[in-house]
């Protein structure tokens, strides 16, 4: 992770104790701590924090057609929250520790069918830090058809069963304000995107 903070060099985090819940497909595990406030005191928490890793998310763009690749699939905490069958998505994956770039590769090859050579990193984006460890490296790149190499999917054996859609950027930014699209890192992407594109745009005017 780029600019990576490191804990300030006075001593503001005690650690009392660590107990692991459950180690399943992450980590679950119990903090105790104590942490000093701005005004000196110190104060005693407990936390739960899931640690399953961190991961990619990249946006691909044809400039041919002027559409960007994004997914759709099944998940449970979305569907056990508000009854969503399906939730559309840009390609993305844990890095099961390989580099992000790589990783990400291979995730577009997986969940798409497109084997893109050169991806451009954005940023890395802690997406829940009130109890998730995971941050994602977000990427994007270009594509075109003759990129397909395959039909994608995604991995039976992960029970995955991904569809690919292609939409225009303007179509995907009115699925995000009608909530067709309401995923966090895709929202991220299509609005970088959107504000490059703006500022293409303006300088070129």
């Amino acid at each position: 992770m780029k600019n990576k903070q490191t804990l300030p060099a006075r001593d503001t985090f005690r650690p009392i104790s660590s107990t692991i819940l459950s180690n399943d497909w992450g980590v679950l595990t119990k903090h105790e701590y104590e942490i000093e406030r701005i005004n000196g005191e110190w104060q005693r928490q407990t936390r739960e924090t899931y640690d399953r890793g961190n991961g990619a998310a990249c946006l691909l763009h044809n400039p041919d057609t002027d559409t960007v690749l994004l997914t759709r699939q099944f998940r449970l905490p979305v569907f056990l929250n508000g009854g969503q069958l399906s939730l559309i998505e840009a390609p993305a994956g844990l890095l099961d520790g390989m580099a992000a770039e790589e990783r990400m590769r291979e995730e577009l090859v997986e969940e798409t069918g497109f084997l893109i050579d050169k991806l451009t990193h954005l940023f890395d984006v802690y997406m829940s830090p009130g109890s998730v460890t995971e941050y994602l490296a977000f990427f994007t790149g270009t594509y075109r058809s003759s990129d397909q190499q395959t039909s994608g999917g995604g991995s039976y054996e992960e029970g995955e069963d991904i569809e690919t859609i292609q939409v225009s950027l303007s179509d995907a930014m009115n699925m995000i304000e009608s909530g067709e699209i309401c995923d966090a890192k895709t929202i991220i992407l299509l609005q970088h995107w959107f504000i490059k594109t703006l500022r293409a745009a303006t300088q070129n005017r």
